[in-house]
């Protein structure tokens, strides 16, 4: 069934978009996949950090760039201004960044609070620039004990929020403290086959969509917004 836009009286004719196949085709970046990797524990032998390097030599060995943020010395949100040393290198990276990384412990049920506070310091938008927007982004977490979903499922709903493309896949390693070497190293195992396929899977996809994401998160309801910013702007009908 045909429906011609003057059959939606709601719609504002001019800002509706049928998508195209065609605006999907770009020219590719010339650069390789940029990846920012957050993790969620300070201890001396942190899992989520181990697991975050082990992710990070595979993003790698793919051809990706990765930079690690420390958040060591990162405050609690708003407890300063947003001149904060630390706060400029995290918001310049995930300004940086095409995709990110999210790992974390998973404590009381939740992921912790210091990746909640590295993601609550990234703006949903600082000027004209969002600097998640479009991203893609793969979730994993460690546990203590048997395996849970908890903090990866939250951290899909924080990456919805920050209108990220969270990919399928996740990684989520039980007992934890019998996965690494004493060198830090990830011992062959199931859960680290999980960790191979979701860096396969987040550099599939951000190739797939690092070009096009502009395109992809456009929105009607946002293109209307600024029709009628302008229009108030320089008064018109």
């Amino acid at each position: 069934m045909f429906v011609s836009p003057m059959e939606l009286p709601a719609l504002v004719e001019g800002l509706f978009q049928i998508p195209s196949i065609e605006k999907l085709n770009s020219l590719p970046s010339d650069h390789p996949p940029r990846f920012l990797m957050l993790y969620g524990s300070l201890r001396e032998r942190s899992y989520s950090r181990l697991l975050t390097f082990e992710a990070a030599r595979l993003l790698t060995a793919m051809g990706g760039e990765v930079r690690i943020f420390d958040p060591a010395g990162l405050p609690l949100v708003d407890s300063v201004p947003d001149t904060h040393s630390k706060v400029i290198e995290l918001r310049e990276l995930a300004i940086w960044a095409e995709g990110m990384v999210w790992t974390s412990p998973e404590r009381h049920g939740a992921m912790t609070g210091l990746l909640k506070t590295q993601i609550d310091w990234i703006p949903l938008s600082e000027g004209a620039v969002r600097p998640t927007q479009g991203k893609t982004l793969a979730v994993m977490q460690v546990c203590g004990g048997s395996q849970s979903f908890n903090a990866v499922n939250q951290m899909r709903i924080l990456g919805r929020w920050m209108r990220m493309l969270t990919i399928p896949n996740q990684s989520s390693v039980a007992k934890a403290f019998t996965e690494f070497e004493e060198d830090g190293r990830m011992k062959p195992s199931s859960f680290y086959d999980r960790v191979v396929d979701v860096m396969e899977e987040l550099y599939k996809f951000t190739l797939l969509t690092r070009d096009i994401s502009g395109y992809l998160t456009d929105r009607y309801s946002e293109r209307k917004e600024s029709a009628e910013e302008l229009t108030k702007r320089v008064n018109q009908r």
